[in-house]
């Protein structure tokens, strides 16, 4: 079964970070994972990107960024169509939901690591 790609935005190299543990989770279940930041790194074999990289296959975009700091991104986002936005808990954003729908983009509030843990990702 070919899993679709996660860019994981607001990746951090720091091992304390729930975003540095979606990368290893998500990578661990086999999904391909590419990885947005403000510092470049690596966890595991995820190189963590510094500049906004137009991917052509994001089914799923699960954010690590506040909602003040999401809007930069919207238009970023937006351009990728992924399936699916995850809003992880403090990310919750509801102007950015009402945007995705608008855009046939599927906001999801939930827990990138609990749908891992529960085999529902």
């Amino acid at each position: 079964m070919i899993k679709n790609k996660t860019l994981v935005m607001g990746a951090s190299t720091n091992a304390n970070r729930y975003s540095n543990a979606a990368i290893r989770e998500l990578t661990k279940n086999h999904h391909p994972v590419v990885a947005f930041g403000k510092r470049n790194g690596k966890v595991l074999n995820v190189q963590i990107e510094t500049e906004l990289i137009p991917y052509e296959d994001i089914d799923t975009v699960t954010l690590y960024l506040n909602p003040y700091n999401q809007v930069q991104f919207y238009d970023y986002i937006i351009s990728l169509a992924p399936r699916r936005v995850i809003f992880n808990p403090g990310t919750e954003n509801p102007e950015f939901f009402k945007i995705l729908r608008e855009n046939n983009i599927h906001p999801e509030i939930a827990c990138t690591l609990v749908l891992l843990s529960l085999s529902s990702y």
